[in-house]
């Protein structure tokens, strides 16, 4: 069989799974994720179903990579970290297709995935698709469906029978380290509901420009284009969208280019609603980049007052710049400044100030799922810069104003560790109490401790984030 890279249109461009290959390879090589597929939707000539295929295949197998890699070893004499990537990479994708894309025809998903292969490799790669067929055939039930919990994994493959925190691992396609610190985090039962969350791709959370339009003209502009759309679990201005006919990419939805609307989480939008900005206020977002919650703040203070956007990174603020200019938004004042290093000028003068410092990110996995393979070991040292980002920065604060900190982590030691450690050196400053009442029945009002919260995926339908706000006495 000869290698096919074209699509099925005969266009001589590549077909969505070679450039879903390609991708997984450059993602293998230290790439991320996210940035690569919007890389290739940008350029590529792929249109409507194929640019869902091709998104869903990138980011399917990066889920899916530790489950796919078990059933590969199941199915061949040979261990998956023995196959050269080409070949491990096909064999990802194929499984990722045969049980998990069930509108995918069997054939179609073993014939194009062998012609990805060179000849030499393609006997073996058809032999290993159809062993799956075959092995589905005698488990019985749905493909997906039958093998979603730890249980039903131990129940089917005797290996793992006495084994659950391989099981574990299985099931939810995420690595045993990352296991291990998320069980070690959250504990048990915690740890793998969350797990199960991260493998369920979220809708698209956007947040409404009320400068520019209103959220019900907006659903309305969506819905006519083909999105099926719903408010925020949580109200405000915030919007998910499902099925949104732009192959997973926000750019080419209709309001973009007119500045109705930019992405951003329904979790960070609530950190951004605890600031509590007003309009004529002073505000300061000391890690800035990309610039969505400090376009929140903007918007919240009706693009009347100050919002200082700083950045360690000169080479994003960019980012921050043109976000600003598309949203109409005039109040940004964007600079380069590492966060650790204030701005005398600034000390005791700010109403609001936001450290969304840097961290682990192991919130976002169900949006970036290569962070299921991050080495923790230089995690080590976040706790330390983010203390050092928090005790500068709220040198800004104003008598009476209010400092948030957030992250976009589950783990404690970067949250509730370092905000009552600051707490505890800071007696000036106390903790302020926030409450978001749930506009949807499956999720819970959000009430915070000692006025912090970590939102959970599972639970509050966000990305896993935690805000702390403090108010400076006086």
């Amino acid at each position: 069989m000869q290698e096919n890279n074209r699509n099925s249109k005969g266009t001589g461009e590549p077909s969505a799974r070679r450039l879903a290959m390609d991708s997984l390879s450059g993602i293998a090589g230290g790439r991320y994720g996210s940035l690569s597929v919007d890389a290739v939707l940008r350029r590529s000539a792929l249109e409507g179903a194929d640019r869902g295929l091709y998104a869903a295949l990138v980011f399917g197998v990066l889920e899916r990579q530790t489950t796919l890699d078990f059933l590969a070893e199941q199915l061949s004499a040979r261990p998956p970290e023995q196959l050269d990537l080409p070949v491990l990479l096909a064999l990802r994708l194929g499984l990722y297709q045969l049980i998990y894309m069930d509108r995918v025809p069997d054939y179609a998903a073993i014939g194009e995935t062998v012609s990805l292969v060179p000849r030499r490799a393609a006997g073996y790669v058809n032999a290993v698709l159809r062993g799956y067929l075959r092995l589905a055939e005698r488990l019985g039930g749905d493909r997906e469906n039958s093998l979603r919990t730890p249980e039903d994994w131990q129940r089917r493959f005797p290996v793992l029978a006495g084994d659950r925190r391989r099981a574990v691992s299985v099931a939810y396609g995420m690595p045993l380290p990352m296991c291990d610190t998320l069980t070690t985090a959250l504990g048990t039962g915690r740890a793998e509901a969350v797990m199960a969350a991260f493998g369920k791709r979220p809708p698209l959370s956007l947040r409404v420009n009320p400068l520019r339009t209103d959220t019900a003209a907006l659903t309305a502009r969506l819905a006519a284009a083909g999105a099926v759309v719903k408010v925020g679990h949580y109200g405000g201005d915030a919007l998910l969208v499902t099925d949104g006919g732009a192959g997973g990419n926000p750019t080419a939805l209709p309001g973009f280019e007119t500045g109705d609307f930019f992405v951003q989480d329904e979790a960070s939008q609530l950190c951004v609603r605890a600031l509590d900005a007003h309009p004529g206020q002073t505000v300061a977002d000391v890690c800035a980049c990309p610039g969505s919650k400090s376009f929140g703040a903007a918007l919240c203070m009706g693009d009347r007052g100050r919002v200082l956007s700083f950045d360690l990174h000169a080479s994003k603020l960019s980012l921050v710049r043109s976000g600003a200019g598309r949203l109409g938004l005039h109040c940004l004042e964007v600079a380069c400044r590492d966060a650790r290093s204030p701005d005398p000028s600034l000390l005791g003068a700010v109403d609001r100030v936001l450290c969304d410092v840097p961290c682990s990110g192991l919130g976002v996995m169900a949006k970036k799922p290569e962070i299921r393979y991050k080495d923790m070991t230089d995690s080590a040292r976040l706790p330390g810069i983010q203390a050092a980002v928090l005790e500068a920065s709220a040198g800004y604060v104003k008598p009476g104003g209010l400092l948030v900190y957030s992250t976009c982590t589950l783990l404690p030691a970067e949250n509730r560790e370092v905000t009552e450690a600051f707490l505890a050196a800071h007696p000036e400053f106390e903790p302020l109490d926030f409450f978001f009442p749930s506009c949807d029945p499956a999720c819970p009002d959000i009430v915070s401790e000692r006025g912090a919260v970590t939102l959970m995926p599972d639970l509050h339908g966000t990305d896993g984030f935690f805000i702390a706000r403090m108010r400076r006495k006086g």
